[in-house]
């Protein structure tokens, strides 16, 4: 995102909700509010024609809804899903569908525009504990087998997704480990590579309904 101002879509069927997000947003320099849908197939028309880089996407919408959505824009616009529940299984569903984070409508400005920013530059939003909270939550009242995949991790693999299912960064699981951050971004990569996900916010997800974390746990070693 050097440089070029980040492009944003809105999606909400509550006009003064989308009006307000837009709004905000065109306040940021750095922000372009490429459009705006009021539900969930005009929000992928729209990201489809416009290509913008992060999609503010609500998850009750008529006609699709947000997670629909979500997963059909999987590989394009990174997702931001907008909720007023803090513990909303649609959110859980909306992260397993490609979702790289949420937001609770009555966030802070600031708030907003570090969160755009965070899934602009290819992070994925894991910053608030309520997202562990959730993700563990939803894993534990719904448990699945773990993936066949993870047996093709090394042990020091799954030691890091251990602790990126924690919401370590790479620093910090650098110190965790006495390792350098380089080898951290090395493993974090192989991880996402063997068990085809895309962002640490999968990563989260998959460690979670595996059973490989289980919520509340902590990895010490």
């Amino acid at each position: 995102m050097s440089g070029a101002a980040v492009r944003v879509v809105v999606a909400d069927d509550h006009p003064v909700v989308r009006t307000g997000f837009a709004e905000l947003l065109g306040t940021q320099p750095d922000f372009t509010v490429a459009g705006t849908a009021d539900d969930g197939a005009e929000a992928v028309r729209l990201c489809r024609e416009l290509a913008p880089d992060v999609v503010l996407m609500d998850v009750r919408m008529p006609v699709m809804n947000g997670i629909d959505a979500t997963r059909r824009l999987a590989g394009g616009p990174r997702v931001l899903i907008l909720t007023t529940f803090d513990l909303d299984e649609y959110v859980y569903d909306a992260l397993r569908a490609g979702a790289s984070g949420f937001l609770l409508k009555d966030v802070t400005a600031e708030r907003l525009f570090d969160a755009v920013r965070v899934v602009a530059a290819g992070d994925a939003l894991l910053a608030p504990a309520v997202t562990r909270r959730l993700i563990g939550e939803f894993a534990r009242l719904r448990p699945r087998p773990a993936p066949a995949a993870l047996a093709a991790l090394t042990p020091r693999e799954t030691q890091v997704l251990r602790l990126i299912a924690e919401g370590l960064s790479n620093p910090e699981i650098a110190v965790r480990l006495t390792v350098t951050e380089e080898t951290v971004k090395t493993h974090v990569s192989r991880v996402l590579n063997k068990l085809g996900l895309r962002d640490r916010t999968q990563a989260v997800v998959a460690a979670y309904e595996s059973g490989l974390v289980v919520p509340g746990s902590r990895d010490r070693s």
